[in-house]
């Protein structure tokens, strides 16, 4: 299969109605967005395949200068500037947030308004479901269209005329002028409501909806603790529209197989709600003052993982949903050739620092005054004893590795959380425990990770025991309690990690083979986190200049991706990136 000029993934724009997230190129073509829920079908999948589908309004001649983009300010609305000639407009694109509570309706809205002059413009509409595998029978009914295929549906309005382009697509032309307005609207509806009730909303209704929507995004905004931490509050408004609202839980990312290699490697499906991600965006957020959201991510991964410490998965659909089988979508010709997944193998892996995230998630709700009841605790004390009984296993760890499980120094950590956070819980809120096994295991733990999870040669904690490799990821040791900022091995652990996973002034995540193909980029999250663990130790000139280098890959719109290309000067994996917005806004608020 050939490969094609795949967008640049910085040119991404984000919306986001907290069901589902579209991408926005800065051409103004809708390269992404599925339907009607995060891990759905993509309608557009252009970022994947120039056939998968995409929205474009653009200057239907050359724009005069490159286009401006910016956010309207506390919002995910994002405007962007036409030009032709002397005319001037800007378009606003929105995913509708307004309130309203529409099932599994969703709204793509996309309005032009005439600023000065004229400009000429162009719309194209090609949806295609099923990521691409489906073209939509195209039918009109007055003045709107509908677009089913399978069990999706669309209904599409615009104030220009809108003709067939070929049988599966639909083209108009328009030029606006100070003071008009061009409106186009795409509303999800499932086919069998959409015969029963082809309506869609009108101009007004539009209108009220894109003003209904900023002032709900500005509203939440308010709340923003983190007006002082610089883009901290992107990163916060970023984590808050990758959040499907109805359970609470949070996705990776809005999407799936953009690579994290160099060359089109390792591309995942991250459209799911991880354990991990979701304890580390409920401490974030809470530190931010957003107690609501951080409370909703609890519950979803409570709700989730509850039942039986046997059955715990590292991450569960936005719905709860347990099973993700990975699959292989050969039909899309996939972004840099990568192939295209859906579903992640990585669900069954073994992962023990689930244990510990879960019980220092339960420690700090208590703190905030949220006690397990009498059932969650019962699942509490599984997981605490499968944590203590576990912990000399190896397992896939952090990275999710794919080869032959080890003994992670991270992951033993974890399992040393756990005892110690329900050792805590036990004593803070009265309750029954086996408090001797659990001082035991912690001990064991802490034992063992002195013996073999440190080299004392080269003053640094490894990545596993018995390994000489290193990892980036024991720099989160001082934020479980098992070590201080300022302990002597962890200022060396930091200043060693710092040489030897060196990329151009950003961190890689480790250094030992994976047994994965290519080569991966710098890992945006690490740098974060060694910029936290240097501002813990008091080092704040050194975590500063890591913390800007990392903040610098950011694009314009203060969005960032897993993965970094420092030699290419180019974004890589999964976007927007959740793990990336957290480590940034943990990072912000060490150095505050």
């Amino acid at each position: 299969m050939t490969t094609w000029p795949s967008p640049p993934i910085a040119d991404l724009a984000l919306l986001g109605d907290r069901r589902t997230a579209a991408l926005v190129s800065r051409d103004g073509a809708v390269r992404w967005l599925c339907l009607p829920r995060f891990d759905s079908g993509a309608c557009f999948a252009s970022l994947l395949d120039p056939d998968g589908g995409t929205c474009e309004i653009a200057v239907d001649e050359h724009q005069t200068n490159a286009p401006e983009r910016r956010y309207l300010p506390g919002t995910l609305v994002l405007e962007t500037s036409l030009r032709h000639g002397g005319g001037e407009a800007r378009l606003l694109d929105c995913l509708v947030d307004d309130g309203t509570e529409r099932g599994e309706e969703r709204l793509l809205l996309r309005v032009v308004e005439g600023i000065g002059g004229e400009v000429p413009l162009r719309v194209l509409l090609t949806p295609r479901f099923d990521y691409g595998a489906v073209r939509p029978w195209i039918r009109r009914h007055g003045d709107r269209w509908s677009a089913i295929g399978g069990d999706d549906g669309l209904i599409i309005t615009c104030d220009a005329p809108l003709e067939p382009d070929g049988r599966h697509a639909l083209r108009a032309r328009a030029i606006v002028r100070e003071g008009e307005r061009l409106r186009v609207a795409l509303t999800y509806r499932r086919p069998a409501d959409l015969e029963a009730d082809d309506t869609a909303p009108g101009p007004e209704a539009l209108d009220a909806a894109l003003e209904a929507t900023i002032e709900r995004w500005r509203a939440w905004s308010e709340r923003d603790a983190a007006a002082g931490l610089g883009d901290a509050h992107r990163s916060a408004l970023a984590l808050k529209a990758l959040t499907y609202e109805p359970t609470g839980a949070m996705v990776a990312a809005a999407t799936t197989s953009l690579p994290e290699g160099h060359h089109g490697e390792r591309a995942w499906d991250y459209r799911y709600s991880w354990i991990r991600d979701a304890v580390m965006a409920s401490r974030s957020l809470a530190e931010l003052g957003y107690e609501a959201e951080a409370d909703a991510f609890r519950g979803f991964i409570e709700r989730s993982a509850a039942g039986s410490a046997e059955d715990l998965q590292v991450f569960y659909g936005v719905g709860g949903e347990r099973r993700a089988p990975e699959e292989t979508l050969g039909a899309l010709r996939g972004y840099d050739g990568a192939d295209v997944n859906v579903g992640n193998g990585a669900a069954t892996q073994l992962q023990l620092d689930a244990y510990g995230h879960l019980l220092g998630q339960s420690w700090r709700a208590h703190q905030r005054g949220h006690p397990p009841d009498d059932d969650y605790w019962r699942f509490l004390v599984d997981c605490v004893d499968a944590a203590a009984a576990s912990w000399e296993r190896p397992d896939n760890g952090i990275w999710e590795w794919r080869g032959d499980g080890r003994h992670f120094v991270y992951s033993k950590v974890m399992c040393w959380l756990a005892c110690d956070r329900g050792l805590r819980l036990a004593e803070a809120c009265g309750r029954d425990a086996p408090e001797r096994r659990w001082t035991d295991a912690r001990a064991a733990i802490a034992d063992a990770v002195d013996t073999h999870g440190y080299d004392h040669e080269r003053g640094t904690f490894l990545q596993a025991f018995g390994l000489p490799d290193l990892d980036a990821s024991v720099l989160r040791l001082p934020s479980t309690g098992f070590v201080a900022y300022d302990d002597p091995r962890m200022r060396s652990t930091a200043d060693v990690l710092a040489d030897a996973l060196d990329d151009g002034g950003l961190l890689r995540r480790y250094d030992g083979d994976d047994g994965l193909p290519g080569r991966e980029g710098a890992f945006l999250a690490c740098t974060f986190w060694l910029a936290e663990c240097l501002a813990g130790q008091g080092r704040r000139d050194e975590a500063r200049l890591w913390f800007d280098r990392a903040a610098a890959t950011a694009n314009d719109l203060g969005l960032f991706s897993e993965e970094y290309d420092v030699e290419g000067g180019r974004m890589l994996g999964n976007f927007p990136q959740a793990l990336t917005h957290l480590a940034h806004i943990e990072a912000a608020l060490a150095l505050t």
